[in-house]
């Protein structure tokens, strides 16, 4: 008997616990799941974008030069446009910062971050060996 009732004390203590429990949960909401919503201007992004922009800027400069001492645009796609000049140049090289600019962007905004990071700093390490390969053709 003293076996059975100890086992009722448990069972009600349980239930006691468990109830408790559920008030517990129900008084108190849950809070709100973190959000990663990022800024896409970071101090990270921005200086990424000034040095791909100086890095374009004198990879536009050294193509010009190495254009006029006889050398040939070895990129097939930027070949018409820096052919026609500096005016050509611009155009080339914006059009490959805005595309560089847009897809950094669509990496943000699809919630790739750490995808972000690596092609943004892809192209600074691809734009600074094209500029060292101009300066070194150059010299």
């Amino acid at each position: 008997m003293k076996c059975l009732s100890l086992f009722f004390l448990s069972i009600l203590g349980l239930s006691a616990a468990v109830q408790a429990e559920n008030l517990a949960v129900a008084t108190s909401p849950l809070p709100d799941a973190p959000s990663y919503n990022r800024r896409f201007w970071t101090v990270e992004n921005t200086v990424g974008f000034g040095v791909l922009g100086s890095l374009v800027a004198v990879d536009a400069i050294t193509t010009q030069q190495g254009l006029s001492q006889g050398h040939r645009e070895m990129n097939p796609v930027m070949r018409p446009f820096v052919t026609r000049g500096a005016a050509g140049e611009g155009v080339g090289s914006a059009l490959g910062f805005g595309a560089a600019l847009g897809t950094v962007y669509l990496l943000h905004r699809t919630h790739h971050y750490k995808a972000e990071r690596i092609t943004m700093r892809l192209m600074v390490g691809t734009e600074s060996a094209v500029v060292v390969n101009n300066i070194a053709a150059l010299h």
